[in-house]
């Protein structure tokens, strides 16, 4: 009967290709500076930042240049007595300059700056944020990636030792020892096995799609992930980790920022209700004969006051009010989600610590079990059940534990951005 395959397999996954090689450092980096949720959020920071220079804009001389032609039906004239003399030509041009400065508004556009780089500063906490959060996500698909790797080899694995005990049942119907029953028993679970590795290698192959889709590469380039040597441990209490999350949690520090934006957003929009001081000045030509002087210059030292808006002023300050109130109101809400993040992360990591305890000594116990099953088989002391039920507490052992450590791996790097650790900056040591 013509055997599965399985070295050829065996070898495409154990033997590393070069071409195709990744270490989660490298793969981080690509992702935190080429992502495209990365590059999206940092367009949306220099839109803040472009906002900043805007806020900035009326502390400078606003200067305009102006030239217009004047046509009139009537040419001016003006009566002395009984005589009656033109005092202009009824067609002229007039070109000229003029500046304004702004020399004081009771701090309205000192607030407007201040608001600006404040939400500037939500928005450089934001592009850390999506960072951080694309680091994670490259993270859980790497360690995704390696636990297909090893859930298929441990497929193939299970192959083997059906192959090996229809091998036995083979040898055995042909002594005349066991029924055909066992024989087709023997096939159809190997049958079974070969599908089970298929739907695996399918997994192994989705899952590098994705990876090379975070890398901005081909779906179908060869990855070939490596281990990560180093992972960086939490070590830390429940209380401790509350703590950092407090101090370095994006979330809670970009709204901090919307929050202090808002308050000098409020202060600049109550400054409407004080006079604004400035100062004007420009130069005029006016191309009329009847002009004594065509050429003047001109300097106006003045005030504005805004007596009455229609209650616009008082509705915005109301509104931005209200908008700070229901800030406040969300940061302590975001605070109670972080927190619940952070103790889920924990407990996560916990559980999963333990779940590696208990399967430190499985896989060489179901080996053990497995080879006293077969053995028991061959000298016709046990049964074909025995041995599928040992084939398949040794696939289920082997994935399990497989299981455990990337999961314990994935919770790691959890508790780690929900903390507001810095992926990309603790793995990529």
């Amino acid at each position: 009967m013509r055997r599965f395959p399985i070295i050829a397999l065996l070898c495409s996954i154990l033997i590393p290709s070069a071409a195709g090689a990744l270490t989660l450092e490298e793969g981080l980096r690509i992702v935190a500076d080429s992502g495209r949720d990365v590059k999206i959020a940092r367009m949306q920071e220099d839109a803040a930042r472009a906002g900043v220079s805007l806020a900035r804009s009326p502390w400078l001389p606003q200067v305009s240049v102006y030239g217009n032609e004047t046509r009139l039906r009537y040419q001016p004239t003006a009566r002395f007595g009984s005589v009656v003399a033109p005092t202009s030509q009824d067609q002229f041009l007039t070109y000229g300059v003029t500046a304004n400065q702004l020399l004081y508004d009771f701090g309205k556009t000192s607030s407007s700056i201040d608001a600006a780089g404040y939400n500037l500063k939500a928005s450089e906490i934001e592009t850390r944020r999506t960072r951080n959060r694309s680091a994670l996500d490259f993270i859980l698909v790497y360690y995704d990636l390696l636990e297909s790797e090893k859930l298929l080899q441990v497929a193939a694995e299970e192959v083997k030792q059906y192959e090996a005990h229809k091998h036995d049942a083979d040898v055995r119907y042909a002594g005349g020892v066991v029924t055909r029953n066992e024989v087709l028993q023997a096939e159809v679970a190997l049958a079974d096995s070969r599908q089970r590795y298929l739907v695996a290698e399918n997994s192994r192959s989705l899952l590098a799609s994705r990876v090379n889709s975070l890398l901005l590469r081909h779906l179908d380039e060869p990855v070939q992930p490596e281990e990560v040597r180093e992972s960086p441990s939490a070590g830390i209490t429940l209380d401790a980790a509350w703590a950092v999350a407090e101090a370095e949690s994006p979330e809670l520090q970009a709204l901090d920022s919307d929050i202090l934006s808002k308050e000098e957003s409020i202060k600049s929009t109550r400054a409407e209700y004080l006079p604004t001081f400035y100062l004007s000045g420009g130069y005029q030509y006016q191309e009329n004969e009847f002009m004594v002087y065509p050429r003047n210059w001109s300097l106006i030292a003045g005030a504005s006051f805004n007596l009455f808006s229609g209650g616009a002023t008082s509705a915005r300050v109301h509104i931005g009010t209200s908008e700070l109130a229901s800030l406040r109101a969300t940061r302590d809400k975001i605070l109670d989600a972080v927190r619940l993040d952070v103790k889920g992360a924990y407990l996560n990591l916990q559980s999963s610590t333990q779940q590696i305890e208990v399967t430190k000594t499985a896989v060489t116990q179901a080996e053990e079990n497995l080879r006293l099953q077969r053995l028991r088989y061959q000298e016709g002391v046990g049964t074909a059940t025995e041995v599928l039920d040992a084939v398949t507490l040794l696939t289920a052992t082997g994935t399990g534990t497989w299981k455990a450590r990337y999961g314990f791996a994935r919770a790691e790097a959890g508790l780690l951005y929900a903390m507001g650790r810095d992926l990309t900056g603790m793995y990529g040591k």
